[in-house]
C-alpha cells in the first residue's frame, strides 16, 4: 500500500518519491493519518475506507478553493486515490507547532479575507461530508431555505432514523417553520466557508503563520464559520477582534449563533449520541423563546 501511494505521489509531484519512514499522527477521530518521509521530502497521509475515496475527492476540492483565495494558509492537496483497499488523500506536510497571540489575529484577519469571495448562490459544486456525515450542498440563492432544507432538515431526518424522534423532532419543525424571522432584514452574501471551523481545524506554523484544514466547504453565510468557532473554544479573543475588525457582524448574529452551531450539535448527536439531542432541545427551546 506504502508503495502504492509513493507512486501516485510521484505521478502527481513529478518528482521521484518513496516511503522510506513512516509516522503515526494522532488527533483524528474518522481517518488514519500518517507522516509519509523519504528523499527529503515529507507528506501528510489521511486513510480511510476505500468507499469514503468521495470523502478525500471532496475535502481535496475544498482546500483548493481555500488556497485560491491567496488569503489563508492551508495544506495543498497533492493527490488521491485507492492503494490497499483503502482510499486515502495526500496533502503538503506542514508542521504546526505554533500558535496563540499574533497567529489567532491573522487568522481573524484572513479569514474576514476568505469571506469576500463569494459567489452567487449558497452552496457548493458537489456533496460533501461534515465530521463523517454527508452533507448536502445543492445551491440555493436563498440562504434561509438552503439552511433549513440543506442543514437542519437533513440532520433531523438523520436524528429521525437514528431513533431521536418525540420532543426532538416536535422542536425541529416548530423552528424550520418560524426560523426565516431570523433573517429579517438580513440577506447575507454567500461567502467561501471553512465550514467545519472548530478549535481542532487550525493552528500555525512556528513563524506564526495560521493554518486551516480539514474543511466542510460551501457558500453560505460567514456568521456559521464565526458561529462555530465559539461553540467548543480554541479561539483567542485576538482572533474575533481581529476579524470584526476587518469586517463588523451584523447585530443579529448574537442569536443566529445559536441557530448555526445548532447544525453541528445535531450532527454530533447523530454521530456520537450521548447528550447531544439534549442539548439541541434547549437550544431550540431558546430559539424559539426569541421568536416569541
Amino acid at each position: 500500500m506504502l508503495d502504492d501511494i509513493g507512486r501516485a505521489i510521484s505521478e502527481a509531484t513529478g518528482a521521484p518519491f518513496r516511503v522510506e519512514d513512516v509516522r503515526r499522527v494522532g488527533g483524528g477521530s474518522i481517518n488514519e493519518a500518517w507522516r509519509l518521509e523519504g528523499a527529503g521530502q515529507c507528506f501528510f497521509v489521511k486513510l480511510n475506507d476505500a468507499s469514503r475515496i468521495g470523502m478525500f475527492e471532496a475535502e481535496a476540492e475544498g482546500l483548493g478553493a481555500i488556497l485560491a483565495t491567496d488569503t489563508v494558509r492551508a495544506p495543498r492537496p497533492v493527490c488521491t486515490g485507492r492503494a490497499g483497499g483503502r482510499a486515502f488523500l495526500a496533502l503538503e506536510y506542514l508542521d504546526m507547532a505554533g500558535g496563540g497571540g499574533d497567529a489567532d489575529a491573522r487568522l481573524g484577519e484572513r479569514l474576514a479575507a476568505m469571506h469576500r469571495h463569494v459567489e452567487a448562490r449558497h452552496g457548493w459544486r458537489r456533496d460533501n461530508t461534515i465530521g463523517s456525515t454527508p452533507q448536502i450542498n445543492a445551491p440555493d440563492r436563498d440562504w434561509p431555505s438552503f439552511y433549513r432544507d440543506r442543514r437542519l432538515r437533513f440532520q433531523l431526518e438523520l436524528a429521525a432514523r437514528n431513533g431521536y424522534r418525540g420532543r426532538l423532532q416536535t422542536l425541529g419543525e416548530r423552528l424550520m417553520a418560524d426560523m426565516h424571522r431570523f433573517f429579517d432584514g438580513y440577506a447575507p452574501p454567500a461567502s467561501l466557508l471553512h465550514g467545519d471551523l472548530w478549535g481542532g481545524n487550525h493552528g500555525a506554523l512556528a513563524d506564526g503563520e495560521p493554518v486551516i484544514f480539514d474543511p466542510a466547504t460551501y457558500y453560505g453565510d460567514r456568521e456559521a464559520d464565526i458561529a462555530m468557532t465559539e461553540l467548543f473554544g480554541g479561539f483567542g479573543p485576538g482572533f474575533h477582534a481581529a476579524y470584526r475588525a476587518a469586517w463588523p457582524l451584523d447585530p443579529g448574529y448574537a442569536v443566529r449563533r445559536n441557530l448555526y452551531n445548532l447544525y453541528h450539535v445535531l450532527n454530533h448527536a447523530n454521530l456520537f449520541g450521548g447528550g447531544y439531542a439534549r442539548q439541541a432541545e434547549a437550544m431550540m427551546e431558546r430559539l424559539l423563546a426569541e421568536l416569541g
